[in-house]
């Protein structure tokens, strides 16, 4: 590691809001690299994935929460008892809010939450600016000022940002950085993340599954990696890796919707995935899906726990 001087910085960073704010796609428009499941489907974060972000001066490891929602699961009530936990020990708390939606009342939820946590800076961090113009997004800034103040506190830093057209994102983390506290590195340099790369290896998996499925599917599936090993007698420089990982689903007509037509829709899904793991682990793989039915495993604590929650 490298020895930090006087004036290193070290700490975590989480970014909030409500779903689908672009808080995923910005941790990995900052990590360089894919950490962060992203879809443009609401609720798809389960892990605290943490995104590192590695600096001549600092060192900024991005906490990636659920959004905080009301809960109508037990599931539901689990991620929201993970967020609450994750914000009190962060040193920064970034809230995104889309520059193309009005504030809310779900923005509202979230900002109220926050300003219970007195010590820690908040810096609000207006995503999607690509999608409006500068008329729109000067209303949505005093917007979001204008909430603070009613809130009984006072933004750090209020920082436009598109994600998407790399716009300010290096000036995103220039201002998370000077938040932190001083201190040592965390991690070691070369570190994007600090997942089991299995967990890692299963939210690609699942992120594929999700991939144009309009129904209500997204809350219904979770991937479980059974094994990921080396496959015997390969020559060292052809190596492979087997992984094989159970697909679930609450209700069979779920099932039918992820296989597809002749499995057509699975064998799509294991091909992207298995593209993505190979970028991920370096190496190639060789990919074996099951789907399978876990009846209503969001509401059974058993199935819960079994499948990691």
């Amino acid at each position: 590691m490298n020895a930090p001087s006087s004036s290193y910085r070290s700490g975590f960073a989480c970014f909030v809001g409500r779903p689908n704010a672009g808080k995923s796609t910005l941790t990995n428009a900052l990590v360089g690299t894919k950490v962060a499941i992203t879809s443009d489907r609401p609720q798809t974060t389960r892990h605290t994935v943490r995104g590192i972000v590695h600096r001549p001066d600092a060192q900024l490891v991005l906490v990636d929460t659920p959004g905080l929602h009301k809960p109508r699961t037990l599931l539901g009530e689990r991620l929201n008892d993970l967020v609450r936990t994750t914000w009190a020990e962060v040193d920064v708390i970034g809230f995104c809010l889309p520059a193309d939606q009005k504030i809310g009342p779900g923005d509202k939820f979230i900002a109220k939450e926050i300003a219970g946590i007195k010590k820690t800076p908040k810096v609000a961090i207006v995503t999607k600016t690509d999608l409006v113009d500068s008329k729109r997004l000067a209303e949505q800034l005093i917007a979001i000022h204008q909430l603070g103040i009613e809130l009984g506190f006072e933004w750090a830093e209020i920082i436009p940002v598109s994600a998407v057209g790399d716009k300010q994102v290096e000036l995103v983390a220039d201002l998370l950085t000077k938040l932190l506290p001083e201190g040592d590195q965390l991690y070691p340099d070369g570190d994007l993340t600090d997942e089991p790369e299995q967990i890692m290896v299963a939210e690609l998996i699942r992120e594929a599954a999700l991939e144009g499925v309009r129904d209500e599917l997204p809350h219904s599936l979770a991937v479980v990696v059974e094994e990921m090993l080396p496959r015997e007698g390969r020559p060292a420089d052809r190596p492979l890796l087997d992984i094989h990982a159970n697909v679930y689903v609450e209700r069979q007509s779920q099932k039918a919707i992820v296989i597809g037509a002749k499995g057509s829709r699975l064998k799509h899904v294991g091909s992207t995935a298995r593209k993505h793991i190979e970028a991920l682990l370096g190496t190639p793989v060789y990919l074996d899906l099951h789907v399978k039915v876990a009846k209503d495993w969001q509401r059974d604590p058993k199935q819960l726990r079994k499948l990691g929650f």
